[in-house]
This record gives structure tokens, sequence and C-alpha cells, in this order.
């Protein structure tokens, strides 16, 4: 089967074949890869921001190469992909895989000895000149899978970053962390910079991501999320938080009502683009304190902030031939976003 005649149902979540799994695995890391090496070009991040934000990339591209070798001679167990505007795997997915790398061991103990099975591959491809059956095969990727991925580096459902000093942005500190929705299936990386009362930032450590952990861990109004924070952490002062929404992800992959999915299922229906053909939405929420207020009873009172919300910031990024097609049927829309679409490298799958 070559590229061009993978048939990818729209009504479907399940990966079938190895040809799909190689398709979507290459689009899902060139995008996220494209995407995250343009935040900071574009200044839609700091340096620092885009740094971590470069981190936990590498941990969701590390996880779907893990995935690859999971599912590659798995003709049992089928991987699914939330098609809803997102794009991405399904939360489940990382879940499976973590759980998976918990019981290492014991699969491990399950497979044949890796010079075993060098050994009767050698011979049944030298000696004997037969390709080698599927069983072995899906051995082979377990060994390797089991072998070479640390669960340590898998994206899990909330990921911590540490606390840095920063200069300028009116606050002392900036914290970041990343969490991706089991409602959305979409990864999102959030950045809270703040002071302190008379703490050190080491002092307030577990209770800081304690709290990000408990309260920040899925989607929500971003004022709602500061205030959040803010309630529950009497000695720190948030100044600014800013949350990334990254997704979703139009491609052959997709099934959703967006526009801009549309124009590009139909494009490649049409042959006028390649199967590799795709672009990449990215939102930024940002709440900042403009002022402070007491809450509480007269013997204790805890100083809070009031929050003002920024409007909403959408981009795309996209391949210059999917820019023109677009804008030739979209226009609308595509000048809606808060700038022009950021343009990045297409990908050729041959």
């Amino acid at each position: 089967m070559t590229i061009n005649q993978i048939v990818t149902p729209l009504d479907s979540a399940v990966l079938e074949t190895k040809e799909q799994y190689k398709v979507y695995f290459k689009i899902v890391v060139h995008a996220l890869n494209e995407l995250v090496d343009s935040v900071e070009k574009e200044d839609i991040c700091t340096h620092a921001e885009a740094t971590f934000v470069k981190q936990y990339g590498e941990l969701l591209t590390y996880s779907l190469e893990a995935f690859r070798i999971k599912y590659l001679f798995d003709d049992e167990e089928k991987m699914r992909i939330d098609l809803t505007e997102s794009g991405f795997p399904s939360y489940l997915e990382f879940r499976y895989l973590y759980n998976d790398l918990e019981l290492k061991q014991e699969h491990v103990n399950k497979l044949p000895e890796v010079s075993r099975l060098k050994s009767e591959f050698l011979e049944t491809l030298m000696k004997d000149k037969q390709p080698i059956n599927d069983r072995r095969l899906h051995q082979a990727a377990s060994l390797v899978y089991y072998t070479s991925v640390e669960k340590r580096f898998i994206y899990n459902r909330f990921v911590q970053g540490k606390i840095i000093p920063v200069m300028g942005l009116d606050a002392e500190y900036m914290v970041s962390w990343s969490f991706y929705d089991v409602t959305f299936n979409r990864p999102f990386i959030c950045f809270m910079y703040f002071d302190l009362n008379k703490e050190k930032a080491e002092d307030i450590k577990a209770e800081l991501y304690a709290v990000l952990k408990q309260s920040s861990d899925r989607d929500m109004p971003i004022d709602m999320m500061a205030y959040a924070i803010d309630k529950k952490l009497p000695n720190v002062f948030p100044k600014r938080i800013k949350k990334l929404d990254l997704g979703p992800l139009h491609s052959v992959f997709a099934k959703d009502e967006l526009e801009v999915t549309h124009v590009i299922l139909k494009a490649i229906v049409e042959k006028t683009f390649d199967l590799s053909a795709y672009a990449i939405s990215l939102h930024a929420d940002e709440a900042i304190s403009t002022s402070e207020f007491k809450e509480g009873g007269f013997f204790k009172k805890q100083t809070l902030q009031v929050w003002e919300k920024s409007k909403r910031k959408s981009y795309l990024f996209c391949p210059h031939r999917v820019m023109q097609a677009l804008y030739d049927n979209i226009p609308e829309t595509i000048n809606a976003l808060t700038g022009n679409p950021i343009e990045i490298s297409s990908l050729k799958l041959e």
C-alpha cells in the first residue's frame, strides 16, 4: 500500500494499519516541533517561557515515539486519537503507557531474551531467506518498548515545572506547569509570575506545587484559575498568569466542524494537497493583577488580587500552500486571527 492509498475513516478514532500509524506520528511530531520552534520567534512567549515550552514539547514527542514503538507490531490493541478539535492521542493512551511501564519488569520477563531473538532473526533472514513473522516482530518491538522507554519522561496528566527568579514583568518569580486536559485531549502550558511575602521560594515550593496540581490541572477560564490559586496561597501574590492551548491539529486525521480543517480535508480529497498537509492552532489567555483587596474576618484578613482578563489571542501555524488555500476559501476566519498565519515548513512523507 502506498502513502496515497491510505484511507482514514472520518467517523473512526482508531488507527488500524501500520501505514496510518506511520503517517499520523510523522504529522503530529512535525507539527508540534514546528510550533514549539516558532513561539519565541513570533513573540508569543518570552525566552524563558519558550524554554519551558520546548521542554514540555520534548516530553510530548518522547511519549509519541513511545506510542509508535508500542503499536508498531501490535495487531490486538489499536491506538485511539481524539479527532474532534484535538488531533492528539486520547489522554487514556498516556495513562495506559504509564501503567505499562509501572509493570515493566513483569512484561519483560514474559518475552524472549534479546540475544535469542537476534540469533533467530539472523538465521531466518540470512540462512533461510525468509521474512520474520509478525509475532516475532511484535516481541522485538515490545522488547525495545519496555527496555528503552523511561517512565519519568512520559507526559503525564499534570507536569510541574520549576520556580525560577525573573527580571521584569513586575514580579520576582515565575513558575510553569503543563497539563493534558482529559475533556479536550489537548496539552496546555501555563506560567505564573508572582511575588512572595517574606518567605523564600524554597520554603513555599511544596505548598505551591500542591495547589497548582489541585487547582490548575484542567482547562478553565483564566481569571477563575488565577483566583483559585491566589485564594489558596496566602503568602504568594500572583501578578500575571498565562495559559497556552496547543491545538487543535488540523490534518487528514481530524474530524471536527472547524473551517480550517474542512479546507485542508477538501484539498486532500481533490488531490490539491498531499496527505501530509496540516495546520496547528494555538490560543493564548492571560490575566493580570490590577489591584488588591482584603477578604476575611476582623482577626484574619487575606490580601487577594483583582484580575483583569485580556482578550484571547488566536494563532495559526501552517505551510505556505495551506496558508494560500485558507486565504482563498475562508478569508474572514483568517483575518479574525490575532495576526497573519505563521508560516512553518511543510512535511514530505516520501
